[in-house]
């Protein structure tokens, strides 16, 4: 009978803190890219790659703020790290295309499933540590990205013009940004949830039986 408002309270807190952070972090990124676009690739690349640092680490701030309290001993410092530099290996896929246009083809091919699983493959090496049965986090959190990026990018790309003024492509980026936070952190939090809620009921088992 616990279990529902268990399970209801861990949704709405993982949505409200998890999309809270990914939005302040991706805002970095937004302003960097605007910042630098137009400049030689060796000042842009470095720029956005140390925005999506902050970006992995606000994210992974968030979520460690939800799973340390249902996760007895949970790994914040090593949570951070990884998805830090998994954010960092995104973006360093991501900006392939435009910082050398000959690899595009390589990068859609190879790139992309590294980009989508490297957040949740990374998180998944700390989280098997406390958590059993966790490795569907690394296929849930990709569908997640897969799904919000597809998101950020119908939602902004038909209304980024080139030489609008630089509050406007903000703007957008921002609510764009948001959208793709809310839904990424609600894809997530039900992958995250049911994993929580089966590991619980797995140790229970086992002390009953």
């Amino acid at each position: 009978m616990t279990q529902r408002p268990d399970r209801e309270w861990f949704l709405l807190r993982w949505l409200a803190v998890v999309t809270a952070g990914e939005f302040a972090g991706f805002c970095v990124p937004v302003i960097a890219g605007a910042l630098t676009a137009g400049v030689p690739a060796a000042i842009a690349l470095p720029a956005v790659l140390a925005a999506g640092a902050v970006e992995g680490t606000m994210l992974g701030l968030a979520q460690a703020t939800v799973l340390r309290r249902v996760l007895v001993g949970f790994p914040v410092r090593r949570w951070l790290a990884a998805t830090a530099g998994a954010a960092v290996l995104a973006y360093a896929i991501g900006m392939m295309p435009s910082t050398w246009p000959a690899a595009a083809p390589v990068v859609l091919i190879i790139g992309g499933p590294v980009l989508l699983a490297s957040i949740g493959t990374a998180q998944w090496l700390v989280l098997r540590t406390v958590l059993r049965r966790s490795a569907s986090w690394i296929a849930g959190t990709a569908f997640a990205w897969l799904v919000g990026l597809g998101v950020f990018l119908g939602l902004a790309t038909p209304l980024w013009r080139p030489g609008q003024a630089l509050p406007t492509v903000l703007m957008i980026g921002a609510v764009a940004g948001l959208l793709m936070a809310a839904v990424t952190s609600g894809i997530t939090g039900l992958v995250m949830g049911r994993l929580v809620r089966h590991s619980r009921l797995f140790a229970a088992t086992r002390k009953t039986g």
